[in-house]
């Protein structure tokens, strides 16, 4: 069996090792699609420290082409079956907006989390799955779809918008009896630049909901974009980023390095855990 997590009681912020099975996703499209691939990287991430494995077959890059169901669950179903089978007790997470995928991934490997980029709103059926298979939940804010999302930025108050949302989900994971919510404030989804700056900067506007806060930032465009170099160039930014997640009280990174993110964490909570002086 996985490694059971307590979301509701971490001592320490935990790691997301991001594993894209898709061939075109904005870093690492392509690079895991060959099983002994795929598991190397897989051991590469536990190895370093890695929490959590999050596997994604559906690209949510601006602009990403579509797939179907079937692509989406045949891409899933035979590569968690090998991490499953290889390393039993960590925890996999599967980066899927379809309850249908989620319920065939369950059949076939048992105990997963779910990490939903739509928060539900794009399948009225996936709380409600998580709540009957008793799934840890991760709802993650976004306007749109990764088709049209930076059309849908205008917001007369972001941090209260963003609030509002994970409020009423938070009431709908009660309703269903799901066991953990997470929340993503889905930086770099439906939101400009300047937006995802001002969220990170504000992340403990959101801890009065009491629910661990994950946050993805790692190579993402507000960093590239904002150094003028490439997502490939843009890890030392992402250390930033990550340090700055922590000191404002993200509960769980959601990272393509793995080395480096655990390093940042190490760190800033050395000078969290250290006592002020007057």
């Amino acid at each position: 069996m996985p490694k059971h997590i307590n979301f509701n009681s971490l001592k320490s912020p935990v790691i997301m090792g991001i594993v894209n099975i898709t061939p075109d996703s904005f870093y690492d499209g392509g690079k895991h699609t060959c099983e002994k691939e795929l598991l190397q990287h897989v051991e590469k991430m536990l190895r370093e420290g890695a929490d959590i494995i999050d596997i994604g077959a559906y690209s949510s890059r601006p602009g990403a082409d579509s797939i179907d169901e079937n692509e989406e669950c045949e891409r899933l179903k035979k590569n968690c079956i090998a991490i499953r089978k290889n390393y039993p007790h960590i925890p996999i997470s599967i980066d899927s907006f379809r309850s249908s995928v989620i319920k065939k991934i369950y059949e076939a490997i048992g105990p997963i989390i779910v990490n939903d980029i739509s928060g539900g709103n794009f399948d009225s059926e996936m709380i409600k799955t998580c709540g009957k298979l008793q799934l840890p939940y991760i709802c993650m804010h976004m306007r749109g779809t990764p088709q049209t999302m930076q059309n849908h930025t205008e917001y007369s108050n972001i941090l209260a918008e963003i609030k509002d949302f994970f409020q009423e989900k938070i009431k709908q994971a009660q309703a269903y009896s799901v066991p953990h919510i997470i929340l993503d404030p889905g930086l770099g989804f439906s939101k400009t630049l300047e937006q995802n700056y001002f969220v990170l900067r504000n992340i403990d506007y959101f801890k009065s909901l009491q629910k661990p806060i994950l946050i993805g930032v790692s190579r993402k465009s507000m960093i590239y974009k904002k150094l003028n170099c490439t997502p490939h160039e843009a890890l030392n930014g992402t250390s930033v980023l990550h340090t700055i997640s922590v000191l404002n009280g993200a509960s769980i990174l959601r990272v393509h390095d793995v080395k480096e993110a655990k390093e940042s964490i190490i760190l800033t909570q050395e000078i969290l855990n250290q006592k002020i002086i007057l």
